[in-house]
């Protein structure tokens, strides 16, 4: 992985380990999401259209721009019913595990990535790590056969979905007004799954307007990083490395925090940043 394509992960991965933080303030998940796109689409518009602008519209990119648009507005429901349904031990190890592993394999049958003995070391580590941080052996049968798994799932496939998309699309279009489209693109498309509950939509801007521009700033900005290092290095090693922000999080919540489950946290965040470090390696 390039030195560039590393440090552009590194700090996506800080920018999203912190809106995370900041979202989990949020009342209702979907709600907080869809103010945060909203806002997000509008901050991005003026850039995305000089862009579009200066450089044109290339026909070419529009089957990735509608591609991505429907499978982040996906995401985004999908994440907030799994949140809302099922505990987040485990609906983020099941998301981001299966985005993980899906996009390694993906990239192997539609762009002929092959990861080196490095770099498979490293995705499997990361996906290791991953439900070492989070998964909780002593889960009943009903939670884990629950609906939130069933979100889970599909939250995970959008990841690898959107990430195959993108890669392609970047490609395609700058990724500027892409990731500009995609945020207005997908706010429509949830638009009458919010609408449906306009109470819901109008406390949570009321009681968390300012969390919510903090994540409208920081969630697109963290991830226009990811696709500009999609450009420069093949996508398994940008979606597993980009989970270096579970390791921020789980030493955040460990040694700040003094959160429970201290020695399984720090454990499980040094096989995910061990995986990160072969992943950098790797060639």
């Amino acid at each position: 992985m390039s030195t560039a394509a590393l440090l552009l992960v590194l700090g996506a991965a800080l920018m999203h380990a912190a809106w995370n933080a900041l979202a989990k303030r949020g009342g209702d998940p979907l709600a907080f999401l869809f103010c945060a796109g909203c806002l997000s689409a509008l901050l991005y518009l003026p850039g995305s259209l000089f862009v579009l602008w200066a450089r044109g519209f290339p026909l070419a990119a529009l089957p990735f721009v509608l591609g991505t648009v429907l499978l982040h507005a996906i995401y985004f429901f999908a994440l907030g019913r799994a949140y809302r349904l099922g505990d987040l031990s485990l609906v983020y190890p099941i998301a981001r595990g299966t985005g993980v592993a899906l996009a390694a394999t993906l990239a192997l049958f539609f762009f002929g990535e092959r990861l080196s003995p490095l770099g498979t070391l490293g995705v499997t580590l990361v996906v290791l790590g991953i439900f070492s941080l989070h998964w909780k052996p002593r889960l009943s049968r009903a939670r884990l056969l629950g609906p939130g798994t069933a979100w889970a799932l599909i939250t995970g496939l959008a990841i690898a979905g959107y990430s195959l998309v993108d890669k392609a699309g970047v490609g395609r279009l700058h990724p500027l007004p892409y990731i500009g489209l995609m945020e207005v693109g997908a706010s429509l498309l949830l638009l009458p799954a919010v609408l449906a509950r306009p109470d819901l939509l109008r406390r949570e801007w009321r009681t968390n307007w300012r969390t919510i521009v903090l994540v409208a700033v920081m969630s697109p900005s963290g991830y226009l990083l990811v696709l500009f290092a999609f450009q420069l290095s093949k996508m398994g090693y940008v979606v597993a490395a980009r989970e270096i922000s579970i390791v921020f999080s789980a030493l955040i919540g460990g040694l700040v925090l003094r959160e429970g489950a201290r020695g399984r946290r720090l454990a499980g965040a040094a096989v995910v940043a061990a995986g990160v470090i072969c992943v950098a390696l790797a060639r």
